[in-house]
């Protein structure tokens, strides 16, 4: 008897539905397994022998032949042992399971009939929607994040045992229900850090909101203790919060990296990664034999912080150039081709020297050839494509034992949502967001400058030797700049302040 039973396989953030066609005949005796399945499907011939007779049922002696449509396909994992095991069990008479076409039936089985939790539900949820199935049926771990998928019936077991009375005898499963915008609403303002945290530091305070303000990147230069890693972890609570649109993007990345917990739902907050510097490309930027999204892509609608820049291979930091500029990885081989969003802000720290101290080193300890050796881990292009570069100044005894509390998190955010709404408003026809995204044709049109302004930037041009880019990432800065005091048309004060945010193109440096 023929049995076809569906599945789902990733690729890239999306899925695609996969047809398994059980065949069990009596001319013969084995079990063979084909539509480019990897080692782990393969190995699922012992998982679901045991899983079956702990239940009280087996694996008949007969031909079985499993096909994975499409066979051009490659599938991986051991998500499929669920939805074999009931085909095997249908297509061998054990059960009767007349509507199991009107279901995507997904999970990986323990030796004992018990369900595992799998990798990239939100995805398999949407497509099994969009295709018309009637329900998914899942390890009870996963059903609240296929829950935030609305017209789809979500049913969550523990064991196969389940799966086969609701197919056999009727016998309902707990339908899993969640009230999305409710649940979304209830977590979408909770941070654990807060700015009035942070002694002093106004000037980095004030880089750090433009930078928010805008979607910029930004670097902070200062030596070990003056709070850079404590101002990097804050700028997630001066962002706006995520729409529900970015919400559901960002969740599906991290669902399909298996980074989502079992009592979440849905990603609320922004994210906020924080590799550490021994971190290969590949994890920074995605991809592998079977490609998964990388930190990159992890941190999309949120922040990626490289604490101690430099400290990163030159060859990992480099890689991130065109993510950087595109807000996308491409991740290629020989027979397929994935996508991955990555539109994310970074925010780096480094010291000013390989000492940390300089230019108030009192041992003197860095030579001007360490302090060259020393910046040259960052290339010139990659810093161009950082918008802000911010001294971080050592704090002051007074400062830290002053007790007035500083500006919260909260009044920031209330000055950087004006700011992102008027650029909303801005671009509403463009496919742009924020001030950061913009590219030369909307610099020109939107960043229109007067005349003492022009002066004003023609001049750092001239004395900072910037490059074009430098130039472009300037009026962006300025437009931000304008956005925050809700100036229409960018001043001087404004490129004047934009122009400050470059401090790695001058000073001690430039040596």
């Amino acid at each position: 008897m023929l049995i076809k039973i569906y599945g789902s396989a990733i690729h890239g953030v999306a899925a695609q539905t996969i047809t398994i066609e059980v065949n069990v005949d009596t001319g013969g005796v084995g079990y063979h397994l084909v539509g480019l399945p990897d080692n782990a499907i393969k190995e699922s011939s012992y998982r679901i022998s045991a899983a079956l007779k702990n239940v009280g049922y087996k694996i008949p002696g007969k031909k079985i032949t499993i096909n994975m449509a499409p066979a051009d396909l490659r599938k991986e994992g051991s998500a499929y042992d669920l939805s074999i095991a009931i085909g095997i069990l249908a297509a061998s008479d054990q059960i009767i399971a007349e509507n199991i076409h009107q279901y995507i039936i997904m999970g990986e089985l323990s030796l004992d009939g018990s369900l595992q939790p799998i990798k990239g539900v939100l995805p398999i949820a949407i497509q099994a929607r969009e295709e018309g199935f009637k329900g998914i049926i899942l390890p009870k771990q996963n059903t609240r994040e296929a829950a935030v998928v609305s017209d789809l019936e979500v049913y969550g077991v523990e064991n196969i045992k389940e799966v086969i009375e609701f197919f056999n005898e009727g016998k309902p499963i707990p339908r899993e229900m969640l009230d999305t915008s409710k649940e979304f609403q209830e977590k979408i303002s909770q941070f654990p850090f807060d700015f009035s945290e942070v002694k002093g530091q106004e000037t980095a305070k004030r880089a750090m909101e433009v930078a928010a303000a805008g979607g910029h990147n930004i670097i902070l230069i200062g030596p070990p203790g003056s709070g850079k890693t404590m101002l990097a972890k804050r700028i997630p609570g001066i962002l706006p919060p995520l729409t529900l649109k970015e919400a559901l993007e960002t969740t599906k990345i991290h669902s399909v990296a298996g980074k989502i917990g079992t009592e979440t739902s849905l990603m609320t907050v922004r994210p906020f990664r924080s590799p550490h510097h021994t971190i290969s490309d590949v994890a920074l930027v995605g991809g592998g034999s079977y490609p998964q999204p990388g930190e990159i892509s992890l941190a999309h609608n949120g922040v990626l912080f490289l604490d101690e820049m430099p400290e990163f291979k030159r060859a990992v930091l480099e890689v991130m150039r065109q993510p950087l500029e595109d807000r996308e990885v491409t991740i290629s081989r020989a027979k397929f081709t994935v996508n991955y969003p990555a539109s994310f802000m970074l925010v780096a720290s480094m010291n000013p020297s390989p000492s940390g101290f300089f230019p108030d080193d009192p041992n003197n300890t860095s030579s001007a050839f360490e302090m060259q050796k020393y910046m040259n881990k960052l290339s010139g292009p990659l810093l161009d494509r950082i918008d802000i570069h911010i001294e971080v100044q050592k704090i002051e005894f007074e400062q830290l034992a002053e007790k007035r509390k500083g500006e919260k998190s909260e009044d920031i955010r209330q000055r950087v949502l004006i700011a992102r709404e008027i650029q909303r408003e801005r671009y509403k026809d463009l496919k742009i967001s924020y001030n950061a995204q913009i590219g030369p044709k909307e610099i020109e049109r939107f960043c229109q400058l007067d005349e003492a302004s022009f002066n004003l930037i023609k001049l750092a041009m001239e004395k900072l030797n910037l490059s074009a880019r430098a130039y472009d990432r300037i009026l962006k800065v300025a437009r931000t700049v304008a956005d925050l005091e809700e100036s229409e048309s960018i001043l001087s004060h404004h490129v004047s302040e934009a122009i400050q945010y470059r401090s790695l193109d001058r000073g001690f440096w430039n040596m």
